[in-house]
């Protein structure tokens, strides 16, 4: 959520940046803002006036109740009485002004950092840099759909008999497959310096609006509805809220923290190419990396965790780029985000498998998530995260990227993890 200091002080960045996001009302929805701050700060006066009168009378009459005087006591007494309801009054219109407030702030975005390039969609992303080499593939290769089959690893149809598509079963050296990565990751990760945690998988509705799911994705969340609670699209939710409402002192920062969950999401796209097998899914695994800041350490934070997640992708030998995503691409609460790519050899296209994205202080000031600076002064940290790494994709690209007569051949620093060099028939 931007600060309403922002806002004000800075209205001609705000206004140039949601452009850059291509936000339609930005100039109406940001004087709706600060429109209504102008108000609630009148009502604040208003209010405060008041209470202050009130006790002045309220220090009058114990003073004329001393003295003996009771009517003059009586008449300050008719008086406070107004006050009181007039203070009433106040308060109401002051808890109503401050909600309408908040609602408007969340519907602002964050604002992109200044290397963020302009752009509508994907087709305008920055690529950074390459990394790998793409593997030749003969003529008859099979896409990781087929392979899956043709090795016994992985079964939709028994997802879509015990719940529905979009939830494969894995299992034999497919489920294997998926352990030893999900090690393989959080071991790496905790090597990097993030300690590992092990969160909830549901959240509640203060979570969500904490790191910004709610309202922006509200729709793509699988939500119980008896107990209000949400299932996690990424464990960057409930892992960024371990600090809600919190002041950490400068010596624990900056916090690093990993961890692994299995994530939700309603949302799996359109039918075709694009979105068979393990292209997208409504649950999937991944292991995260969060990282939470000062505000002049996090661009070089943001950096390390890319850096982070190029290693696995090169670890893994598989062939990567690194983009960055322009205005129009950008999630609702990120300043900067990286994706990270590979080649999917046999369907011939980029897989995303990782975002990387610097929130600055955006999700800190809807958490609450701050720290004493020098003089003693509450500042807002800055949040990050990124995918270290998603599963579905990696292990697509590593079968199509490996396959062979002989089976599908593993990257070596898998082997000990799997127990296995090959998956085969």
């Amino acid at each position: 959520m931007l600060q309403i200091s922002v806002l004000k002080e800075q209205t001609a960045r705000v206004l140039a940046g949601l452009a850059k996001r291509n936000y339609p009302t930005a100039e109406a929805d940001v004087q709706a803002v600060l429109d209504l701050d102008q108000r609630r700060r009148a009502m604040q006066t208003q209010h405060d006036a008041a209470q202050a009168e009130a006790n002045e009378l309220a220090r009058q009459i114990g003073g004329l109740m001393k003295s003996g005087d009771r009517a003059g006591a009586d008449a300050l007494k008719t008086r406070t009485a107004e006050l009181k309801v007039q203070i009433k009054r106040h308060a109401d219109e002051l808890a109503e002004a401050e909600k309408q407030q908040t609602q408007l702030l969340y519907k602002l975005p964050n604002i992109p950092q200044a290397s963020v390039p302009a752009g509508r969609s994907a087709q305008d992303n920055e690529v950074v840099r390459e990394g790998g080499t793409k593997p030749e593939l003969p003529a008859d290769a099979l896409p990781h759909w087929e392979l899956i089959k043709k090795y016994d690893i992985i079964d939709f149809e028994l997802g879509i008999k015990i719940t529905g598509a979009g939830f494969p079963v894995y299992k034999g050296q497919g489920a294997r497959l998926q352990r030893a990565l999900i090690n393989f990751f959080l071991d790496e990760a905790r090597d990097a310096g993030y300690q590992e945690v092990q969160p909830p998988i549901l959240v509640n509705e203060a979570s969500g609006y904490g790191t910004g799911q709610l309202p922006d994705k509200e729709g793509q969340m699988y939500h119980d509805a008896a107990d209000n609670l949400y299932l996690i699209p990424t464990s960057e939710v409930p892992i960024t809220n371990l600090y809600r409402d919190e002041i950490i002192p400068v010596e624990k920062l900056p916090i690093r923290n990993t961890g692994y969950t299995p994530c939700f999401r309603r949302e799996a796209g359109s039918w075709g190419a694009d979105v068979r097998g393990l292209n997208r899914l409504h649950q999937f695994d991944k292991v995260e990396i969060v990282q939470i800041t000062q505000p002049e350490h996090s661009y070089a934070a943001h950096e390390t965790m890319v850096t982070h997640v190029e290693s696995l992708l090169q670890k893994l030998e598989l062939p990567y780029r690194v983009l960055r995503l322009c205005g129009g691409d950008m999630g609702f609460t990120s300043s900067l985000t990286y994706d990270l790519e590979v080649w999917s050899a046999a369907q011939s296209r980029w897989l995303e498998v990782s975002s990387v994205s610097n929130f600055e202080a955006f999700q800190a000031n809807r958490l609450k998530c701050r720290y004493k600076a020098e003089g003693g002064k509450t500042q807002l940290l800055h949040t990050l995260n990124g995918s270290a790494l998603a599963l579905p994709r990696i292990v697509a690209a590593l079968l199509e990227n490996n396959q062979t007569p002989e089976g599908i051949r593993l990257p070596e620093v898998l082997h000990s993890y799997c127990g296995f060099s090959k998956i085969s028939a």
